[in-house]
Parts: C-alpha cells; structure tokens; sequence
C-alpha cells in the first residue's frame, strides 16, 4: 500500500510516515524541508505546497507509480495576530498551505481513488478551527478543511473512499518554538501535558486501515479534554 504525507520532514508529519512505515507502508513524504525520516520504503520530495507549478510536477511524479492508496495532508504553518495587526501575506500563506494544497491534491488523487474503488484520506485540522483570539487566520484556514473533507466525503461515500479530518489540541511539535506565534502562547490541554505526535499518528494509522471504512465526513479531536466545558 501507498501513502502521501505532506509535511513529513518534522512534528506530526514525520510521526504519520513513521508509523505508516512500521505498519508496512509505502511512503511517498512531500516537505520544503530536508528530509528526516529514512527508511528503504520512504520516498522523499522537496515541495512547496504554495507552488502550484511544483505540486503538480510532484503529482506527476508521484503518479508514475501508480495513484496512492492514502493522502494525508499533515503540513501545516501558524501566523498569528489580532485585529488591527492581521497581515494579508500571513492569511495567504496559510490558506495556501492548509486550503489550496490540500485542494489540489485531492482534486488528483480522490477520482483516481474512486475508479479503484478504494482509498483513504486524512486532513490535519487543529482544535482551533472553531475560533481562538489571536489566530482567526489560521483558524478559518484549518475550519475549511473541515468543510472540504465533509464535501468531498459525500462525494465518494458510496465507492469505498473515506475522508476524515484529525484536529489536535497544542501539540509538541517544533512549531510551538516558532517566534512568529510568540503572541499567542499554547494552551495546555486539561490533562496537563501537550498532546504527543505518536498519539497522532497513531489514530491517522487506524483511520487509513481497513477497520476503519466506516467512518468518513468527520472532524475527530484529540483534545486532550479541552473539548469537555461546555
């Protein structure tokens, strides 16, 4: 079987094409980055996600051998700021990364996953879709992946493709060190510790497996038990 994880040069990216790996995955891994998982089975590619040159000679490439059994779309960049201060170039880029990438490549993937009548995709969301002072940029950016995963759902239900998205709360990836979110400090999940990127990649790997052709169209949080006062 073959996967596509974006963002897999660090945090829950990385985490994702490791635990695929183990599981016995094929993995393609698509980051601006260098690469920081090796493995005989893992393939990696330096792409930028806003170039929409570069994603579709990626998407090429990656069609050579054959369409991916799985796309998950792990990468991800966090701008903050408050009204007043918003940056338009910041908003942009988010939506480029989070929205459009994930758009394009699912607008190649998801048809040649319906002919097989198989496939699975899984988008990276964040608890913080649904607002968080500070962050309305990158929240209205991850909440379209919502929308986007409900839609394309609906579309392939019926040819035994799944769509979900995984939304964590604050977890301990490198971006939580990035200075440009130095405004808008993590909040720690009421189990008092930061959500773990295994913990993610675990759930993502359930969501790829067979087990799971059930479930499609939803937003799963690992919240840590933020998602509890009502």
């Amino acid at each position: 079987m073959r996967a596509l994880v974006t963002g897999s040069s660090s945090g829950i990216g990385a985490a994702i094409a490791s635990r695929l790996l183990a599981g016995g995955w094929q993995v393609a891994g698509w980051d601006r980055a260098g690469a920081a998982v090796e493995h005989a089975h893992f393939t990696p590619r330096a792409v930028d996600l806003t170039d929409a040159a570069i994603v579709d000679a990626a998407l090429d490439a990656l069609f050579d051998d054959g369409a991916p059994h799985a796309f998950v779309h792990a990468a991800g960049v966090l701008r903050t700021g408050s009204l007043g201060d918003l940056l338009t170039d910041d908003g942009e880029q988010m939506w480029r990364v989070h929205a459009l990438a994930a758009t394009r490549i699912a607008n190649a993937v998801l048809p040649a996953m319906r002919a097989a009548r198989q496939g699975r995709v899984v988008l990276i969301g964040s608890r913080v879709s649904g607002g968080m002072p500070g962050r309305s940029q990158y929240a209205a950016s991850k909440a379209a992946l919502v929308a986007l995963a409900r839609s394309w759902a609906a579309e392939v239900v019926a040819d035994g493709v799944t769509v979900n998205v995984v939304s964590p709360a604050a977890t301990d990836t490198p971006m939580l060190a990035d200075p440009q979110r130095a405004r808008s400090a993590p909040r720690l999940p009421p189990i008092g510790r930061l959500i773990q990127p295994d913990e993610v990649a675990d759930l993502v790997a359930y969501l790829l497996s067979p087990q799971a052709g059930a479930i499609t169209g939803q937003d799963i949080a690992i919240c840590g038990g933020a998602s509890l006062p009502r």
